[in-house]
Formats: structure tokens, C-alpha cells, sequence
């Protein structure tokens, strides 16, 4: 009595295929993560480092992925450009703390 409705035969089911895509997805979104909170330096560094440990992790394991890949190139880009805003700070304070002292002189 089947009418259409009921269990599907085991030889019709497909096997799950994408095993192993976590650490490429926390690769990934940890690395965009970094490069969105490039501001505040310690989060972003964080999550960059942990990024690349992810995607070379998955990548030695499960061979080359994209999203690995990806979550290593935007955690590189992560962290350049939080070193370059702590340089661009630096160089800020330093001319802000220049400029400061020579405030009594100015007068």
C-alpha cells in the first residue's frame, strides 16, 4: 500500500558531504571580525591570531578551502591595519603631546 507518501528507501539518501567546514567557517568570520573591530586593538588581534590558527589547521587537515584561505588573507588585513591605526595613534600623540608643551611658550 504505498500511495506516495511514507519513508524513503535507504539507497535514495545522499551522504552528507562538507564535513569539516567549522574551523574554515570560524576562520573566516573570526578574520572579518578583525578587520571590522580593527579599532580596538586587542579584540582584533585576538580574533586574528585565532583565525589563522583555524584556517592552517583546516587547511593541513581537510587540504586546501576557500574560506580557510579567505579567513587568512582578511586576518592578515586585520592585523595591518590595526597596526597601522596604533602607528597613525602613536604618531598622533606624539605630536599632540609636542604641541602641548610648547603651549606656555606660545604666549
Amino acid at each position: 500500500m504505498n500511495d506516495g507518501y511514507g519513508e524513503y528507501p535507504v539507497e535514495d539518501r545522499k551522504p552528507q558531504q562538507g564535513g569539516g567546514q567549522g574551523m574554515a567557517i570560524a576562520s573566516m568570520v573570526l578574520g572579518i571580525v578583525s578587520i571590522v573591530l580593527c579599532c580596538i586593538w586587542y579584540l582584533s588581534l585576538i580574533c586574528a591570531i585565532v583565525s589563522i590558527i583555524f584556517g592552517i589547521m583546516n587547511n593541513r587537515k581537510y587540504g586546501r578551502n576557500g574560506m580557510a584561505t579567505a579567513g587568512i588573507v582578511c586576518s592578515v588585513i586585520g592585523i595591518v591595519l590595526t597596526i597601522a591605526i596604533l602607528v597613525l595613534a602613536a604618531i598622533g600623540l606624539m605630536m599632540f603631546g609636542g604641541m602641548a608643551g610648547l603651549e606656555g611658550y606660545l604666549q
